[in-house]
């Protein structure tokens, strides 16, 4: 590693922290209240915009690590190429179905827009799709596999690492958000599922997962 590799790290290293910062205080319910009660009128397009200032904000991290790469760290090969591939292949796989389970329009922010919705909490309900039933967070553990089943430059190993440590935190301040929304459900979900690795001895049968749904159905929801 040279002089001007580590300065490249830390530069994508602040490149990281300020995206992370950034993601997470405009999702964060106080900023959305605050927009809410100032602006109403600017609430409906306000996931989108979120949703496209995010991809925008990543363009340029992007830019420095294919425009400074670092060393090679290591590469997969042989069987270890083939099973790196078929995990990366599984949870692409895996993404895509999940697909089916949510409210697309609703994530993206379309409903929203469409609906001129000035509402601050999601609008759609407590749901638990079957990747719910062994992990809380399907999309960040598919993630995972994604970006640690590729091969390592130093940039990338650093990214990664740094989107391990954001999928925790991240996912941590996503049901802080979720226990306001959906309460005590919410809360005996979170006992029995693990947040981001399946664990053999925690998850749902599709009889208990049905069972929280219903007392989610029967609960009110929070304002």
């Amino acid at each position: 590693m040279t002089e001007s590799d580590w300065r490249d790290l830390a530069l994508l290293t602040l490149f990281w922290l300020g995206y992370f910062v950034l993601h997470s205080v405009l999702a964060s319910l106080r900023i959305k209240r605050w927009v809410a009660l100032h602006h109403p009128e600017r609430m409906p397009l306000y996931r989108l915009s979120y949703n496209i200032f995010a991809v925008l904000m990543l363009l340029p991290i992007l830019w420095l690590m294919v425009c400074n790469p670092g060393p090679t760290l290591w590469a997969w090969q042989g069987i270890g190429a083939w099973l790196a591939n078929g995990l990366a292949l599984a949870a692409l796989f895996g993404f895509m179905k999940s697909l089916n389970y949510y409210d697309t329009q609703e994530f993206l922010g379309l409903r929203q827009w469409k609906s001129h919705t000035q509402r601050v909490e999601d609008q759609e309900g407590f749901h638990l799709s079957p990747f719910h039933r062994y992990v809380r967070h399907p999309w960040y553990s598919f993630g995972l596999v994604l970006i640690w089943t590729r091969d390592m430059n130093a940039a990338m190993l650093l990214s990664s690492v740094m989107m391990t440590v954001y999928f925790i935190i991240g996912s941590r301040l996503e049901e802080k958000k979720l226990m306001v929304y959906h309460g005590d459900v919410y809360r005996r979900y979170m006992e029995r599922v693990p947040g981001l690795l399946p664990l053999p001895w925690k998850s749902l049968t599709a009889q208990e997962a049905a069972e929280l749904l219903k007392a989610a159905q029967q609960t009110p929801e929070s304002p």
